[in-house]
């Protein structure tokens, strides 16, 4: 086994290229988009069922949102959602069924260490981040747009 750190940047370069294997690019693609646009299209179903049945829009994408969150979160009970992330991509983390799956992914994980010090500290250990710079730069945003039309 050859122990040499001193690799110059252009070796390693080298060296991953060698060992890297070739990401077959437009099959990922595909498979996102097709993935995603079915997600997407079963929110459209669910919303357009809400609305045949009389629901206001309001409730009905009220409905359609839990659904969906739903959905994902008991694909990722079963764990069905993590092969389909496998195949999607990128095309699964869609935001809402996305974000159902990153919550309740590393509460089943932690499960087995207790409902508060395992599920309960871990669950939004993928979430939480997102949820804080979601929320931090949306007022940020909010101000500077609260300013500028104060403004002018």
């Amino acid at each position: 086994m050859n122990t040499n750190l001193n690799v110059s940047n252009s070796e390693y370069d080298e060296l991953i290229s060698k060992k890297a294997q070739k990401s077959p690019i437009a099959k990922n693609i595909f498979f996102a988009f097709v993935i995603g646009g079915l997600i997407c299209m079963l929110g459209q179903f669910i919303l357009n069922q809400m609305l045949n049945l009389g629901v206001d829009q309001e409730k009905a994408a009220t409905i359609t949102s839990i659904s969906l969150i739903f959905i994902g979160a008991f694909l990722t009970s079963i764990n069905l959602y993590s092969r389909i992330g496998r195949v999607a991509g990128a095309g699964s983390t869609i935001p809402i069924t996305g974000f159902s799956n990153s919550v309740v992914a590393p509460a089943i994980e932690f499960k087995s260490e207790g409902y508060i010090l395992g599920l309960g500290a871990n669950m939004f250990k993928v979430a939480g981040p997102v949820l804080v710079f979601g929320i931090t730069s949306s007022a940020i945003l909010g101000l500077i747009y609260y300013i500028f039309n104060f403004i002018f």
